[in-house]
């Protein structure tokens, strides 16, 4: 299904008008014509939970890629200055305005959104989910997201292999927006794998961190000074990343430090060792499957299969980062990077696709 790259639509950035404009940005990509060589221009949009932050920085560009590639989408990203599920709530019924072929949404407070996802959907807007899991309620069916469960267990691995042998002690374990199922999700998966691979160590938490990177640091600097003979702080969010870097850097501290996502400081902080790894949920690689599985189907007059389709993460450390950080500098390269694993997904969707039950 993935193309060579082209040219790219033409894009307009325009602040959302009247009431809504404090909410975030708009994201334009496309002419808005309503036929492309005589083929009706599909009009999608994107909702996120935060337009500004890495996370969902990534998802949008991957989705602007798979448009860009597969053409003959006026397409619109939308999302918060900063996290707030009910700014965003605003900003996904803006959506249903103008863009009726079909939307992706991915938020941090699904509750939230349950009666307005099914609101769309019964004005007949395909929604699909990407990076949370929808609720029941909300009538989507379709969920493109990491196993996050096994991101967390990943996370504690790689921090087990760093302790001595039979470690004791204690670990302290963070997220940013407790409540939201897949930062829940991975936060158990540090715990049980502790319990199981390292039982003399007693995990802490999870504390809430915070979204915002202000607080997030003022968190993780009481935290670690709250636990001094700590073995690791572990988060599961983009900025617990190079927070816990910048703290531990800061303070010449012994103990290990580490989270998720692709931060460019977060990076840096893997290069130098600060943090001895970070686990990538791919949001690149995400937000293009989810858009190139759905604007297929929106073409083709088909719905997408119901379930979870799961999307694979990565550990990144000392011997792989270099390659991530030249992969970071550009849509282009990221493409690149996950073109053979993108084609490989799309030509059998099926094979990857669960029982929504299943998500975690």
């Amino acid at each position: 299904m993935a193309q060579p790259a082209r040219p790219g639509p033409t894009r307009r950035f325009v602040l959302l008008a009247g009431a809504a404009a404090p909410l975030g940005l708009v994201i334009s990509c496309g002419d808005g014509s309503s036929s492309t060589g005589g083929k009706k221009t599909l009009h999608v949009g994107i909702a996120v939970a935060n337009i500004g932050l890495n996370f969902a920085v990534e998802m949008v560009n991957g989705a602007k890629s798979a448009v860009g590639h597969l053409g003959g989408v006026d397409f619109k990203a939308v999302g918060p200055a900063s996290t707030d599920g009910p700014a965003e709530v605003t900003l996904f019924q803006n959506l249903t305005h103008t863009s009726k072929d079909g939307i992706i949404l991915f938020n941090l407070d699904p509750p939230l959104f349950v009666r307005p996802a099914a609101t769309a959907i019964d004005s007949g807007i395909p929604v699909v989910a990407l990076d949370t899991a929808p609720l029941d309620g909300s009538k989507i069916t379709f969920y493109v997201g990491n196993d996050n469960y096994e991101l967390g267990a990943k996370l504690a691995q790689e921090a087990i292999k760093r302790l001595p042998a039979n470690p004791t002690g204690t670990v302290v374990v963070g997220v940013p927006n407790p409540g939201t199922p897949v930062l829940d999700s991975r936060a158990k998966g540090i715990k049980d794998t502790f319990a199981k691979q390292a039982p003399g160590v007693k995990v802490l938490g999870p504390y809430q961190t915070y979204s915002d990177p202000a607080e997030n640091f003022g968190a993780w600097q009481s935290q670690v000074h709250a636990h001094p003979k700590a073995l690791a702080f572990l988060g599961v969010g983009d900025a617990d990343s190079y927070n816990l870097g910048k703290i531990k850097q800061k303070e010449n501290g012994t103990y290990l430090v580490a989270a998720a996502d692709v931060d460019s400081k977060t990076l840096e902080y893997v290069k130098s060792g600060a943090n001895f790894c970070t686990v990538s949920p791919e949001h690149f690689l995400k937000g293009y499957v989810c858009t190139a599985l759905f604007v297929d189907a929106l073409k083709k007059g088909k719905k997408v299969p119901d379930g979870w389709f799961k999307t694979p993460s990565l550990v990144i450390d000392t011997s792989n980062v270099d390659k991530v950080i030249a992969r970071q500098k550009s849509s282009n390269a990221a493409y690149e990077f996950f073109k053979s694993q993108i084609d490989s997904l799309l030509a059998s969707p099926d094979a990857n696709i669960k029982p929504l039950k299943d998500q975690r």
